[in-house]
């Protein structure tokens, strides 16, 4: 007499299979991997930013054009003479902000002492405003200079300007490489340009 338990899988096996033309679906049940408990969040849109071979050329830079275009299109917070400020369109978490010179130049030894005088200002303000708008305890701020070392966009300096809370850690980023960005874009852009001070534009 055959086991209860053999049984309901041969029944649900048997359920499992559909005949569809000459293919057969199966349930991946009866698949040699073992089903685990994780949820998967696929983001296969991703792909274009870490592949090799996506740096942008140079006439289609994203933070060339960016000033061009509305600020509310480009996520742009605060213009300055030299430098500008906008949202990081992959944050690593919300508020996530960029700094970047006007010009297209690839690393900090290009730029003048103009902007890099500015671009530590508006980074400054940056803090300060990402201080009281979000409500964070610390930061993370550097550059990464070419691609070896990391950058996205290699060609066109930028300073990363990270807020961080002392309640955010946990296992998603580690365990499943993905972040939880809890505030839409275009809600963040907001709040951080409204929160920037006039004066200091």
């Amino acid at each position: 007499m055959r086991s209860p338990v053999s049984s309901t899988r041969s029944q649900r096996r048997r359920r499992s299979e559909m005949d569809a033309g000459d293919e057969t679906i199966k349930s991946s049940s009866d698949f040699a991997a073992v089903p685990d408990a994780f949820q998967r969040l696929w983001t296969p849109h991703r792909m274009v930013y870490i592949q090799d071979g996506t740096q942008p050329h140079a006439d289609a830079c994203p933070f060339c054009l960016a000033p061009a275009m509305t600020d509310e299109k480009a996520l742009i917070v605060a213009r300055g003479t030299h430098a500008y400020v906008l949202l990081n369109l992959f944050p690593y978490n919300s508020g996530h902000l960029l700094v970047c010179p006007y010009r297209h130049i690839a690393t900090y030894d290009k730029a003048t002492p103009e902007e890099v005088a500015e671009i530590g200002s508006l980074t400054q303000v940056a803090m300060r405003v990402l201080a009281v708008t979000s409500n964070c305890d610390g930061f993370n701020i550097g550059m990464n200079q070419g691609r070896v070392a990391g950058a996205g966009i290699a060609e066109h300096l930028h300073q990363h300007i990270v807020p961080r809370w002392a309640t955010d850690s946990n296992f998603f980023p580690i365990i499943a490489k993905t972040k939880a960005i809890p505030q839409l874009l275009g809600d963040v852009r907001r709040m951080v340009a409204d929160g920037w001070p006039r004066d200091e534009d």
